[in-house]
């Protein structure tokens, strides 16, 4: 059964990276909340997990085996200074938000026609606050590790793939007061804690690391064609404008790109990399443009040292797939070591208000 569910919750968190990955694009700040319900967890497991992200930093965590909220990162002491209620307060919105997750995790299971055993429900709901001061926001319910309903703020009404989850649709649309309150905290309540938690965690937060750049090439011995690789390291924030160019054009043809990714530090790394003709190597250029710059960078192509065909595309592959791995392997094991039966319908994470909470107790 432990190897079922790792399976299962392996399989829960590709799909969370890649809803994820469908509502944020490149921001400047974002708050993010992961809730996940499980029906029957073993070895001691959690039936229920919270957790807080600021940017890709897990900031509070809650279970329901420790049945309280805390910090995970130190800067968060400041809020419980600055408001001795704090933990109190969310502590017991994750202890209602148990019970809501139990009720519904049965009543997805009778929905769909399912016998007892394992399964799992997730919400994901969070805002972004970006350079030029726009504003976005998502929620989405998971069941199973697929879609089950998202949250279209802009008409106040849900979205639901399968005839099973249009139950729930049909029901939460007449809630208008609810999607009301949603809209509410995406848009400001959402906006306005993610600008005190800058503010308690600025020196991390808002820090600026300088990328650096370094490029490598090799002659191809097949075709006599060159492989440029253009490596860049240790920048934070995230967001890079990294790219080929070719006369002063940005060069999409024979290039490939490995996502940004975290460092062990907090920095995050990126690479790309073209084949070109090597007669053509004056023409090309790695660009370079981050927050932490004062210019862009504009690296001139070197001749290849030698001609040893060395698999440098394939070890940065498979570096990227180890970091790959080794991240979902991180989260995985938060998650073994955290989780209960529950799910919270409504995001009142931080706020000291109910203003997004009116939808709660409301059931699938």
């Amino acid at each position: 059964m432990a190897a079922r569910m790792a399976l299962r919750l392996l399989s829960l968190l590709v799909v969370g990276v890649a809803l994820l990955e469908s509502c944020f694009g490149a921001s400047s700040h974002s708050m993010k909340y992961f809730y996940t319900g499980i029906s029957e967890p073993s070895q001691g497991l959690p039936h229920f997990v919270t957790l807080g992200y600021v940017d890709d930093q897990l900031f509070s965590y809650y279970d329901s085996n420790s049945q309280r909220m805390e910090p995970r990162v130190s800067w968060m002491e400041k809020v419980g200074k600055e408001d001795p209620k704090y933990w109190d307060r969310n502590t017991q919105r994750e202890r209602d938000s148990e019970e809501w997750f139990r009720e519904n995790l049965e009543n997805l299971r009778n929905r769909y026609n399912q016998s007892e055993g394992l399964h799992i429900i997730q919400v994901m709901y969070g805002c972004e606050l970006r350079r030029d001061r726009s504003k976005g926001g998502f929620i989405r319910y998971g069941y199973e590790g697929r879609t089950f309903i998202t949250f279209d703020k802009e008409t106040l009404t849900w979205v639901a793939p399968d005839p099973q989850a249009q139950i729930t649709q049909r029901k939460w649309d007449a809630l208008q007061g609810m999607n009301q309150g949603w809209k509410t905290y995406l848009e400001e309540i959402c906006i306005e804690w993610l600008e005190k938690y800058l503010s308690y965690g600025n020196e991390t937060l808002l820090r600026r690391e300088t990328p650096k750049v370094t490029v490598s090439s090799r002659t191809e011995v097949e075709d006599g064609m060159e492989t440029h690789i253009c490596q860049v390291h240790g920048f934070y924030p995230r967001e890079i404008d990294a790219s080929w160019t070719r006369d002063g054009e940005v060069w999409e043809e024979d290039t490939l790109h490995e996502p940004v990714a975290p460092n062990a530090d907090g920095t995050y790394h990126y690479w790309i990399s073209v084949k070109i003709d090597p007669k053509e190597r004056d023409r090309y250029r790695c660009h370079v443009d981050h927050d932490s710059l004062q210019e862009p960078l504009d690296l001139e192509l070197k001749e290849p040292t030698n001609s040893k065909s060395i698999p440098w595309l394939i070890i940065g592959c498979v570096v990227a797939a180890l970091v790959l791995v080794g991240a979902i392997a991180g989260i995985l094991l938060v998650f073994l070591k955290k989780r209960q039966d529950g799910y919270k319908a409504t995001p009142t994470s931080d706020k000291g208000s109910n203003s997004s909470g009116q939808g709660s107790n409301q059931t699938v």
